[in-house]
């Protein structure tokens, strides 16, 4: 099995048993946001605060 599914299925089987489709689904959708994160900041793609905040702002008006 590729390292994607085991994770896939370590993710479904650590939820409750009574869990939903959604919540399970929203569960994998986490993990990989979490992922793809980790992924970016090993490569250097991240921007410090200040520059995330200025983005922000411009976003505001």
């Amino acid at each position: 099995m590729s390292a994607v599914k085991e994770r896939m299925t370590e993710v479904i089987l650590e939820q409750p048993e009574d869990s939903s489709y959604e919540e399970i689904l929203r569960e994998l959708a986490f993990e990989h946001m979490i992922e793809r994160g980790l992924k970016d900041s090993r490569e250097g793609k991240v921007i410090s605060s200040e520059e995330m905040s200025s983005r922000i702002k411009t976003w505001q008006k």
